[in-house]
């Protein structure tokens, strides 16, 4: 069977959890702050803040902002159901709107039509990896006055053009930025999350929020010569990655341009073998986007059933999954805001799959799933 999907993990992230266990201090400590330096050193922002996942990092940066109940957040219906979810915690509405066929990614003229009144932030998702238009989001958030949060929870390691500058996600010009690390992504911890941003009020807070609203750390209460009483001034959450989780992250930083660079050449494979297939749409980078290569979602030719061409595949030992879910059709938002037709965000979830993606392809594996794809379309 060839996956959909298979973390590149090995003695390097099985020795730093060893370690981490060794020292006795397996919950949130110093691997954690370790972590997050490091992260932030990769990306380029001057704080990051680690979480359980990236559904409390969303969470948190949403409540952080004082976003609540009569508020509303413009985002895509089509990304997994976290990132609408995330919104409705926090009593907020989620407005939907469209996305760019050729990006899977928010379309920012559909943003723009969104925006009333009642409009507090954009929660923009890089989806699969690919950046969405930063330059035109930072624009219109600017000009109406908004927050720009960052669902990037497929794009650590991906780059947008800013200026005549490669940046990477991560590195704030909006808000805040979440990230994931699910064993689906590019570098895992298993589970965990991570908050960047260049405000140190917002920082502060995400570390209040993230431990039960603790005034005082453990890490700093453990390590002081003098006894400290603690306070909780906030209603706060148990949001917190362990060091065991953080020790494996530190070892998958050190492969992420490794893993980027083997998955862009996978991705360029596909696209090789499978360019010449007539009525398929490959996903393409815009001039302005590198992706990290987190998913290859290809669009099937007109009249071919996604169902059936999936279980084709599957009983060719070929595990792909559907195109991006759409959070409006789901029983929860089916009366959720929406201010113009999602046909764009349906038809990439009804028309599109994804195919194995993973650093540990080889070119046999690569070839055997194209020219199969390509056999089945064309027989």
């Amino acid at each position: 069977m060839i996956p959909i999907a298979l973390p590149l993990l090995g003695e390097e992230e099985a020795s730093a959890a060893y370690n981490a266990v060794r020292t006795g201090w397996v919950s949130q400590g110093p691997q954690v702050a370790a972590f997050e330096r490091q992260f932030a050193d990769r990306v380029g922002a001057p704080y990051a803040c680690a979480v359980s996942n990236c559904t409390t990092a969303l969470h948190l940066a949403l409540l952080a902002l004082g976003i609540g109940p009569g508020d509303e957040v413009i985002t895509a219906s089509h990304s997994f159901i976290a990132t609408a979810n995330c919104i409705r915690y926090c009593g907020a509405m989620p407005v939907f709107v469209d996305i760019d066929p050729a990006t899977y990614t928010i379309d920012p003229a559909r943003a723009a039509e969104a925006i009333t009144p009642r409009t507090r932030a954009i929660l923009a998702v890089h989806q699969m990896g690919m950046p969405c238009d930063l330059n035109a989001l930072l624009s219109l958030a600017e000009d109406h006055g908004l927050h720009l949060i960052e669902d990037a929870a497929c794009a650590a390691g991906s780059e947008y053009r800013h200026g005549n500058e490669w940046q990477t996600i991560g590195r704030p010009h909006g808000t805040v930025a979440c990230f994931s690390f699910h064993p689906r992504k590019v570098i895992t911890t298993g589970e965990g999350g991570m908050l960047t941003t260049s405000d140190p009020k917002l920082d502060a807070k995400f570390r209040l929020l993230r431990q039960h609203g603790m005034s005082v750390p453990d890490t700093v209460r453990h390590g002081s010569a003098s006894v400290i009483f603690e306070d909780y001034s906030i209603v706060g959450y148990n949001y917190r990655m362990t060091d065991i989780q953080a020790a494996v992250g530190l070892a998958q930083l050190k492969r992420l341009p490794d893993i980027i660079a083997r998955r862009r050449a996978v991705a360029e494979r596909y696209a090789e073998l499978l360019s010449s297939v007539e009525g398929i749409v490959l996903p393409q980078e815009p001039a302005w986007a590198r992706s990290n290569w987190q998913s290859y979602c290809v669009r099937l030719p007109d009249g071919v059933g996604q169902r059936d061409i999936m279980q084709k595949l599957l009983n060719r030992n070929i595990a792909t999954r559907r195109g991006i879910m759409c959070a409006h059709r789901e029983k929860p938002y089916a009366a959720a805001v929406r201010r113009h037709s999602l046909r764009q965000s349906e038809i990439a979830q009804d028309r599109s799959i994804l195919l194995p993606l993973y650093a540990q392809m080889t070119e046999q594996d690569t070839g055997y799933v194209a020219n199969t794809l390509r056999n089945l379309l064309q027989g």
